[in-house]
């Protein structure tokens, strides 16, 4: 555990966060097991990421106080360990270190250019080309690795059809919805603007009929007119009056 330095009085500036610590053994048993766990984790981290942006080969061996083991390496502890004894026992010379390390990375370069090439005949295998060279056996594997990569493929095909009908079954049933609210707005209106034509020509028949007056002492012409169409006993009656 880091326990902060403190200032001496005298001093007249004040110092801001943590300050160095005095490397040497906590005698606190829980502080010193709390400081390895937080430590072993930061070197752990800090050899990974090493290992990661430098492209290094890091290998980290750590014991415990108790004799627990804790190790990382990126590539193995044992080979890592092998070439450091390898590169201790060539010391002496500086040019079989640099021999060492070429050796190496033509190894590396060889074992990469070997696999490019096997996935290269591996697509060529599979678009149907250069199976000359293939064994029955190779044959028959390529066969069974071409039909499930095909029943994957199908699947998938299957399942984005299925969510493309599903997608455009959904769109149908809101169109028709849109569609409804359509018609049902334009019969609507139709019929508010029918209601107001109706309104508008009852409207002007009441003004082109004149409105009449009837007085109380008004008799029709027709009344006063003498009637001359009687029958003959009605003329006899009118004789003897």
């Amino acid at each position: 555990m880091e326990f902060p330095s403190q200032e001496p009085e005298s001093s007249s500036h004040k110092k801001t966060g943590r300050g160095k610590i005095e490397i040497k053994r906590i005698e606190n048993t829980t502080n010193r097991q709390v400081t390895f766990c937080k430590r072993r984790n930061g070197l752990l981290k800090k050899a990974y990421e090493l290992s990661v942006l430098c492209d290094a080969e890091v290998a980290l061996v750590v014991f415990s106080s108790r004799g627990r083991l804790y190790e990382y390496a990126n590539n193995s502890v044992r080979s890592t360990i092998e070439r450091y004894k390898k590169s201790c026992a060539d010391s002496s010379n500086p040019g079989s270190v640099t021999e060492a390390n070429t050796q190496f990375y033509q190894q590396e370069a060889t074992k990469l250019r070997r696999q490019i090439r096997e996935i290269q005949n591996l697509n060529r295998h599979i678009l149907g080309e250069a199976l000359s060279s293939l064994s029955f056996k190779e044959l028959k594997n390529l066969e069974a690795r071409l039909e499930k990569g095909i029943s994957r493929i199908r699947s998938k095909k299957n399942e984005m059809l299925f969510a493309e009908i599903e997608f455009m079954q959904k769109r149908e049933i809101q169109l028709q919805n849109d569609n409804m609210y359509l018609r049902a707005k334009i019969a609507e209106n139709e019929r508010v603007e029918q209601q107001q034509s109706n309104m508008m020509q009852g409207a002007v028949y009441d003004q082109s009929v004149p409105s009449q007056s009837y007085d109380r002492n008004f008799i029709p012409v027709n009344l006063l007119e003498p009637n001359h169409q009687y029958s003959r006993e009605e003329q006899t009656a009118l004789q003897l009056v």
